[in-house]
């Protein structure tokens, strides 16, 4: 039997009622913004502030108190997280825009039209952005134009997919290596110079990368966790661990954190992919979770979008936040402050403490 960090909910349950376990006032509300239009996404951390983009098509800069720096609006949807790039950040619409903008004062560097629509989140390095298509096309452009640098074409289907594709997960550099996953197609990995093929294994139903090191950590919705040597696609392991996964990986405090149906986090060891624990949740985790400290904070999807804390050490329950919308794009924290965002599109955000007893 595996063991268990939490063998029943009843723990949940209280915090659910409380929003404490053991701790005074561990989270204090700083603010709660609305722009009026859903969000997926997610939340983009600058210095001092954090990016939200909308179904509307309003990229907004808010600051730690949650008031509005500058607000932007584009024909389309901004429906993939952006990429900060320096003092910079690189944003796509559903509508194929691309756009390179200052931080600061949201002036244009450049700004492409006529791209296929972009719904897979964005990746740079200090040369170009990456981007991935929902065909599952991969292009570079160059940080410092947005000229073209290269293109690598979609696989290639011999029949039509029988239903929609999934979103795509989006790509990710590893020790100078640009790994995509592209559907039924499986992993790639290229050249970030040329776009040149390196290695491709035949892993399909990504749902996320991670990457520690050399190892390159990949969660699939049948259920498997595979991890794998960067430089080459060698297997290092493969493990069953669910009939069904739900979120990326997480690499974090010495663990491999993936989210499972039945509602679970799993704790795996990255060296092996055995389970260390499993931890009953509320609702699905479908993101990465963010680390504070020894803190695990655990966004879920349902619809009272519950953010939980709990001590790694034992996985101990220490408190929960409700946000009453689905939380599915990972936290960001600044210090000690923790943003959300939510599918409503509203971004809420709170002071953390060190819990006293």
């Amino acid at each position: 039997m595996l063991p268990r960090a939490c063998p029943c909910t009843l723990l949940w349950l209280v915090l659910l009622m409380t929003g404490t376990a053991g701790c005074q006032r561990p989270a204090e509300r700083r603010f709660e913004f609305s722009p009026n239009a859903s969000s997926r996404s997610g939340l983009v951390a600058l210095e001092d502030s954090v990016l939200v983009g909308t179904e509307t098509g309003a990229l907004l800069r808010l600051d730690r108190t949650g008031r509005p720096g500058w607000r932007l609006k584009f024909a389309q949807e901004i429906a993939s997280r952006p990429v900060r790039a320096g003092n910079t950040v690189i944003v796509g619409t559903t509508g194929g825009e691309l756009i390179r903008l200052e931080t600061k004062n949201a002036q244009e560097r450049w700004h492409l039209t006529g791209e296929p629509p972009l719904l897979t989140d964005l990746v740079a390095d200090e040369a170009s952005v990456y981007v991935l298509d929902s065909e599952g096309a991969v292009r570079a452009h160059a940080l410092d134009t947005g000229q073209v640098r290269w293109r690598r074409p979609a696989p290639k289907r011999e029949t039509p997919p029988a239903q929609p594709t999934p979103r795509l997960p989006p790509p990710i550099l590893v020790e100078g290596t640009l790994v995509v996953a592209q559907g039924d197609s499986g992993l790639v990995a290229l050249s970030p110079e040329d776009g040149a093929l390196r290695w491709r294994h035949p892993v399909e139903q990504v749902l996320g990368l991670a990457r520690e090191a050399e190892t390159l950590y990949v969660t699939t919705r049948t259920g498997r966790v595979v991890a794998l040597n960067a430089l080459d696609g060698t297997l290092r392991w493969e493990k069953q661990h669910a009939s069904l996964l739900t979120s990326p990986p997480t690499v974090a405090l010495g663990k491999l954190w993936v989210g499972a149906e039945p509602i679970q986090l799993l704790a795996l060891s990255p060296a092996s992919g055995e389970t260390l624990s499993s931890t009953d949740l509320p609702a699905p985790l479908v993101t990465r979770l963010a680390i504070r400290g020894e803190w695990l904070l655990i966004p879920t999807s349902g619809r009272e979008g519950r953010l939980l804390a709990l001590n790694s050490q034992g996985m101990a329950p220490l408190f929960s936040l409700q946000a009453d919308t689905p939380l599915r794009t990972e936290p960001v924290l600044i210090e000690d402050q923790l943003f959300v965002v939510g599918l409503d599109g509203r971004v809420l955000s709170w002071t953390l403490r060190d819990p006293k007893p």
